[in-house]
């Protein structure tokens, strides 16, 4: 927001950007989840590059595209100051602030549980102190979250985790690779300010301090990550002994799995698709590669619109559940050929390769809607013999020699985030669940938590849903006496075991 007392490093026009102490601290179970080691070769490469290219290998968008309405100035060329005089930011456009907020007013309606954490924590501070450094997409919603941990006492420091996952109002769609790190630098590298609590998505802004500024670790209370790419990257640095500050993985705590990877990708795949290509999805012929809540989602909302979905899984119990679903299992390399659109959501690398590519028939939708730009092998593309073309936004078409072309969609990058919007109620959901796992790492007496990956407890989870169910006019039922006891439950929960995911 024009107002913002933050500071905003992304090459936005326009962003507006609070803990909670319970009635009693919520206690975390010091339990870690092991995750099945998903091998991946990490080539030498300079360190304005990520480790695992999560979201900033660029081709032709961020050249090509242009807002005629755009003034061609770099943002960060620009001398620009907030009504208070303050220009420790860079944004597009500052004069679309009354805009920006609006759309913010708009995202506090369907963010319930924040709007309450703001109401009763305000007043006593939680974050007073903390100094927040944060990565991730740059939304409506975002600004909602920022602004919320602000009235909580905390300061913050914003930069996008993802070159086209930044909504126009709020921040520049496309800002290339240089601005990206440029962005996340200005975030870490100030004079006078020193980060203590890291709130990530991907990995980025983490790899980024831990590769060029080690030393601020020391200062760092704890690590929040929401992404399946950004977990497994703290998982592979804590079974390699360099993970040396205490690290929450939100990402399968129960209300991001079951609600934000699932219920939000099964509107906003739909969405997407339907923005950058108008396609017609009854009878079209869909691989979703992989099962997992964002593969159930996808496959749940296509089948639903009378596409004919198949679904690729390395994961046995995964592969069972989409049989169970009544959907076709299969390896890509059996219908590569046939379908119309491929859609991946692993988690992994080199899912979709030259090979694949090669063998999709003419006018084939490829996309991704995993977090990183690494399931889809976009580099293998930019060949000599390959043409590409910009269709519009977000849009290319790749051509084959022989006149065959794909339809590549945000060059393997999200495409929910990237192309279309996402369903605010969900992630409301996911930022009150980091809102709170904030507070916690940053409250916990030392020595509650080592240098280790943590899980959130089911109270906690159970307390974000619970401050959902007023929107719906929801009413829980409660446990008796006698029931609580024949249970073994306490009659305000948790009621699920630490494991349950």
């Amino acid at each position: 927001p024009e107002n913002f007392q933050g500071h905003l490093f992304l090459n936005s026009d326009c962003l507006t950007v609070s803990a909670l102490p319970l009635h009693h601290q919520i206690q975390f179970a010091d339990q870690k989840q092991e995750f099945n080691k998903r091998p991946s070769k990490i080539g030498r490469r300079s360190l304005s590059r990520s480790i695992s290219q999560s979201s900033t290998d660029s081709y032709s968008s961020a050249a090509s595209y242009t807002d005629s309405s755009d003034d061609e100035t770099s943002p960060r060329d620009k001398q620009q100051k907030n009504s208070k005089g303050n220009g420790d930011f860079c944004i597009k456009n500052i004069k679309q602030a009354d805009f920006g907020r609006r759309e913010i007013e708009i995202a506090e309606q369907e963010m319930p549980a924040l709007m309450a954490l703001r109401k009763r924590a305000q007043g006593e501070k939680p974050l007073a102190g903390a100094k927040i450094v944060g990565c991730t997409h740059i939304t409506a919603q975002t600004a909602v979250l920022m602004e919320t941990l602000s009235a909580l006492g905390a300061q913050c420091r914003w930069a996008a985790c993802n070159i086209y996952s930044t909504q126009n109002e709020r921040s520049r769609v496309g800002e290339s690779e240089d601005d990206f790190w440029w962005c996340i630098d200005r975030c870490v590298n100030v004079e006078g300010w020193q980060p203590n609590m890291i709130l990530d998505d991907g990995g980025d802004l983490t790899h980024w301090i831990y590769k060029k500024y080690p030393s601020m670790f020391k200062k760092i209370k704890g690590i929040v990550e929401e992404s399946v790419t950004g977990v497994h990257r703290l998982y592979q640095l804590s079974k390699a002994g360099k993970l040396c500050v205490p690290a929450m993985n939100v990402n399968d705590s129960v209300t991001k799995q079951k609600f934000d990877n699932l219920y939000c990708c099964r509107e906003s795949i739909l969405d997407g698709l339907k923005r950058t290509t108008d396609v017609m999805f009854g009878g079209k012929q869909v691989v979703v590669c992989g099962y997992g809540e964002v593969g159930k989602g996808c496959c749940a909302a296509l089948k639903a619109m009378g596409s004919i979905v198949y679904v690729t899984e390395i994961d046995p119990i995964c592969a069972l559940q989409a049989c169970m679903d009544g959907f076709r299992l299969v390896k890509l390399t059996e219908v590569i050929r046939q379908v119309d659109i491929v859609i991946t959501c692993t988690g992994n690398k080199n899912v979709v390769v030259r090979e694949n590519l090669d063998r999709m028939k003419n006018g084939c939708i490829v996309c991704n809607m995993g977090h990183s730009n690494t399931e889809i092998d976009v580099s293998s593309l930019r060949t000599p013999e390959l043409t590409w073309e910009r269709v519009r936004s977000q849009v290319d078409h790749v051509i084959w020699p022989d006149g065959k072309r794909i339809v590549l969609l945000a060059e393997g990058r999200l495409l929910n985030l990237s192309c279309s919007t996402v369903p605010t109620f969900v992630l409301s959901i996911t930022a009150t669940t980091q809102a709170l796992a904030l507070i916690e790492l940053y409250n916990a007496p030392e020595g509650r938590y080592k240098q280790d990956v943590y899980l959130l407890p089911k109270k906690m989870d159970e307390y974000v849903a619970s401050l959902h169910l007023p929107t719906f006019d929801a009413h829980l039922t409660e446990l008796s006496d006698e029931q609580a006891k024949y249970l073994g439950l306490n009659k305000n929960g948790p009621f699920k075991p630490n494991y349950y995911r």
